[in-house]
């Protein structure tokens, strides 16, 4: 198919999506997470051919993990879309009502997007997630991989298709997935605003750069994370350290993933050797500051360039810092706005953090490794906004629809 072709197929299978029932929706999400998990095999023979070209092309570990598939993977996008099926539906909901003085009936009614764009790279499990929320929402999702993943990708969307047209065959382009990886097709689909009206890049920092001053199709923004966590004077060390190595280490190829640590002075001194102890037995590199390497003189010496670095890789920046102003300015100057974290037991310091960091997700005592659709209960993801407007921070069904007034009235005109 021709993109534009693959444009007017899903601008149809849209029209049909919104006008499915909630118990029509599930039925249809159930048979394609029973599909995934029974014809798991092939995606991931697939998938093994995805993960031998990037070995040959020398990608970096952290990568590799992103793009890799097991059976628990699998299991998890499955399980993903059980999930989302014991989600209530929010397409029809009224949001909002009211009566006007004239006998008008003004209702706010909550309805599909219509077509969903997502451009993304090395991640899989995004095609599994992002059709799953979609197809909730009535929303007809066209997919643009990265070639990294494009034999996963084209393994899962098979499975996809062919659980829905056996459901459905009206169904079978509900999703649609855009096979030529060029950059070239990937500016034509941003200027598809014809039949796509929402387009989310999902990423690293280049080609959310690109979608956004290249689109001519509404964007919604999902950022990078360069996060951070502040160690403040009133932290309990044992528990900072466990935070710390979980937010670092438990998945190091992640946009949630801790990049950065801010560290009081007047706890530096018992808490960073604690804590370098424990992520140097994971191999971490750790660029510090001068007032950090005086503590620790094995310490990488750190750059300007580290403060807003997003590593995506066994790397950590670390920051000395005399107060929680300082520590809120160098966390505002340097995030990417994704997810901060404040390690502290002063209460009063901690409504200042929550007030005052400018990120979609902040949290107090606890790893930023949460900032997640799945772990804030909203089934799979769709992304993570990091912009302002419509949708900010995970992106579950709600952030994939819109609004529309309907006005009831009885044979009122304007006088």
């Amino acid at each position: 198919m021709t993109l534009n072709e693959i444009g007017a197929a899903s601008k149809k299978a849209s029209r049909y999506l919104m006008n499915l029932g909630q118990s029509e929706k599930n039925g249809a999400l159930k048979a394609v997470a029973d599909a995934l998990i029974s014809e798991a095999q092939a995606i991931l023979d697939a998938n093994a051919l995805d993960i031998k070209y990037a070995r040959e092309k020398g990608m970096k570990d952290s990568l590799i993990d992103r793009l890799a598939l097991n059976n628990a993977r699998i299991d998890a996008m499955a399980q993903g879309l059980y999930q989302i099926v014991g989600l209530n539906d929010p397409v029809g909901e009224i949001v909002e009502s009211s009566l006007r003085p004239n006998g008008l009936e003004i209702c706010k009614k909550r309805v599909p997007l219509g077509v969903v764009g997502i451009i993304y790279e090395s991640r899989p499990n995004v095609t599994a997630d992002a059709f799953g929320l979609c197809f909730k929402t009535g929303n007809a999702v066209i997919l643009k991989g990265g070639s990294d993943a494009i034999n996963s990708n084209k393994a899962i969307i098979a499975v996809i298709r062919r659980a829905l047209s056996g459901y459905d065959e009206r169904l079978g382009d509900a999703v649609l997935l855009i096979e030529d990886t060029s950059r070239e097709t990937a500016r034509e689909f941003m200027r598809l605003n014809q039949y796509v009206d929402v387009l989310i890049p999902r990423g690293g920092a280049g080609l959310i750069r690109t979608v956004v001053e290249n689109s001519t199709v509404p964007v919604i923004e999902t950022g990078t994370g360069n996060c951070h966590i502040y160690v403040d004077e009133s932290a309990d060390i044992s528990t900072a350290v466990k935070i710390i190595e979980n937010a670092k280490t438990q998945r190091t190829g992640v946009c949630n993933a801790c990049e950065s640590l801010v560290i009081h002075s007047g706890i530096a001194d018992k808490a960073l050797p604690a804590i370098c102890e424990v992520l140097g037995a994971h191999h971490v590199e750790m660029r510090g500051d001068a007032r950090a390497r005086a503590i620790l003189p094995e310490l990488v010496p750190a750059t300007q360039e580290d403060w807003g670095m997003e590593y995506l890789d066994l790397i950590l920046s670390i920051k000395i810092v005399d107060s929680i102003d300082e520590a809120i300015d160098h966390i505002n100057t340097y995030n990417t706005k994704h997810s901060e974290s404040i390690l502290t037991e002063n209460y009063a310091n901690a409504r200042r953090f929550l007030d005052e960091i400018d990120a979609a997700a902040v949290y107090v005592n606890a790893s930023t490794r949460f900032t997640d659709g799945f772990e804030f209960g909203f089934g799979a993801e769709i992304g993570i906004s990091t912009q302002k407007l419509h949708a900010r921070g995970p992106m579950g069904l709600k952030e994939l629809t819109t609004t529309k007034y309907i006005i009831y009235g009885n044979g009122q005109i304007r006088e």
